[in-house]
């Protein structure tokens, strides 16, 4: 498709676009997807909404601190645009690394560098000095916006970098005017580059439009989720997880309603967090659930609850509902594709199943060779919507797009209703003794079991069946390997049982809380894929 002209006066992000002939099939079946060619997502979730529902709203809560309004969020926006383009020098397509917690001044910063044209590369608070080196390599910053509670590994990186949050932040921006003339940046100019987690290796930039902020608001949030202005949001991903952007910061803006920021708590008090401040909707993972459901913590005020990330095991969406009356929505998403694409809420759900394909995206199941599959048989999964993978100068672009669908990797069966039933990621697929077992369902089996806390399951080399199936379990009190595979053997197939059981005291996991099975594969298979 043919770009429309560009606001940016730095063309790095359009120049390392991949080529047109590798983009996905983008489609924009919903009415409320199709934006004017000017369009700053920034100004449409802040000032157009504040001046919808009402400047004065509450809008940011954060444990300890005066509420901000609607219209104090704008004011510091307004303020960070004004710091970045006076005291940096940055012009509009400039990339700006965001570093800290979810807070306050974090969510001024974001909307801070929208306004004043910006990219935002938002990072992970607990990435290391390497791991940001690598994001300059990809991205090459232009400055940094940090938390000053988290300066030092951002600082051998020799960014122009001004920390927030303190003292001498405070004097910084409130010598600013707290009106800003927002750049009018074109839709489809980029806004952002968020980083994949690193699940399997070297991160990826991904690159999303000011049109494709908008667009999982108006599909995921809009149709699935379905919030008032009235609701209270919270959540404990943070933003350069974009899971975490759309649940904690963008879909309580774009309904006018407001947000709980929680900088760091144990789901014990992020449980009590929500009782104290009446959160109606939060989004989490599944242990997090699983977890407050063990400390006996029952939300009373909890209406939604989002889980994404990892897989939600039938057993804790039916502990959760038994427990508290909420009915877990489960969804998938991908960086890729900014937020969740498949998903059902309410009278829609099927416990144990994914969901159907979110309002405004289209998804199938292929095989290797990309052809499509009929009901009921496994195979990839291939979506397409308004938003789609476009990698800042990867060839790994070319293996997640294929014939204009977007492959995220994971492996499915489509039943006759368009539900979709997940399986595992593609490599998380074990192929022992010719069986196909699907680790995910080795993991539930287990998790199953009163004394297992966490656990990963994966294939190892095996001579005589190619590959047998380990679990790394972490346990929550005494039990040996051989009741667990006993416990797996009366709960699945037997020939799906974890033949080598390792306990360990936690689990590899990216920042987001991710596991990173491609290292526990590593560590039982030191040997290079190719050698």
């Amino acid at each position: 498709m043919e770009l429309l002209p560009s606001a940016h006066v730095d063309t790095f992000c359009r120049d390392h676009l991949p080529p047109a002939e590798q983009w996905p099939e983008l489609t924009f079946d919903l009415p409320e997807l199709h934006y004017p060619d000017r369009l700053n997502c920034a100004t449409a979730l802040l000032d157009q909404v504040a001046a919808r529902h009402g400047a004065e709203r509450p809008c940011l809560h954060q444990p300890g601190q005066h509420t901000w309004s609607y219209a104090d969020l704008m004011a510091a926006a307004n303020r960070v645009a004004h710091v970045l383009v006076e005291d940096l020098g940055i012009v509009p397509g400039n990339r700006v690394l965001l570093r800290g917690p979810n807070n306050q001044w974090l969510s001024a910063a974001w909307f801070g560098v929208l306004k004043a044209g910006a990219v935002l590369v938002t990072t992970m608070p607990l990435l290391r000095t390497g791991e940001l080196q690598t994001i300059h390599e990809i991205a090459h910053l232009d400055a940094a916006l940090v938390d000053h509670r988290f300066l030092e590994a951002v600082e051998p990186l020799g960014v122009p970098m001004i920390a927030y949050g303190d003292d001498a932040w405070a004097d910084r921006v409130a010598a600013k005017d707290p009106s800003f003339d927002d750049v009018e940046t074109s839709s489809d100019d980029v806004c952002m580059l968020a980083f994949t987690s690193g699940t399997t290796g070297r991160p990826k930039a991904t690159m999303h439009f000011h049109r494709d902020v908008m667009s999982i608001c108006e599909t995921f949030s809009r149709h699935v989720l379905r919030p008032s202005a009235d609701d209270v949001f919270t959540g404990t991903p943070p933003y350069a997880f974009t899971f975490g952007l759309g649940g904690v910061l963008l879909f309580p803006l774009h309904a006018g309603a407001s947000t709980l920021l929680v900088e760091k708590a144990t789901p014990v008090e992020l449980a009590d967090l929500i009782d104290d401040h009446g959160v109606t909707i939060c989004f989490t993972a599944p242990t997090a659930y699983k977890a407050m459901l063990a400390a006996g913590k029952t939300v009373p005020t909890l209406r939604k609850a989002v889980s994404a990330g990892e897989h939600l095991p039938r057993a804790t969406w039916e502990a959760f509902r038994d427990a508290t009356g909420v009915e877990i929505i489960d969804g998938i998403g991908s960086t890729e594709m900014l937020h969740i694409f498949i998903s059902a809420a309410g009278d829609d759900i099927r416990p144990g199943s994914t969901g159907r394909a979110v309002p405004g995206y289209a998804a199938t199941i292929v095989d290797g060779s990309g052809h499509e599959l009929p009901a009921g048989e496994s195979g990839l999964l291939a979506v397409r919507g308004p938003t789609g993978c476009r990698y800042l100068d990867d060839p790994r672009q070319a293996t997640y797009v294929s014939n204009g669908w977007n492959l995220t990797g994971d492996t499915f069966v489509r039943d006759d209703d368009g539900y979709f039933w997940y399986q595992a990621r593609s490599d998380d697929m074990i192929i022992s003794s010719g069986y196909n077992i699907a680790a995910p369902e080795v993991e539930e089996a287990l998790l199953r079991h009163p004394l297992v806390a966490e656990c990963a399951v994966v294939g190892i080399p095996d001579e005589a069946r190619g590959h047998i199936v380990k679990a790394y379990v972490v346990s929550a009190g005494s039990v040996s390997a051989g009741e667990l595979q006993d416990f797996v053997k009366a709960e699945i197939a037997p020939y799906k049982y974890p033949r080598a059981i390792e306990f360990v005291a936690e689990l590899p996991k990216t920042a987001t809380g991710k596991l990173q099975r491609f290292r526990l594969r590593q560590a039982a298979d030191p040997t290079p894929a190719d050698a």
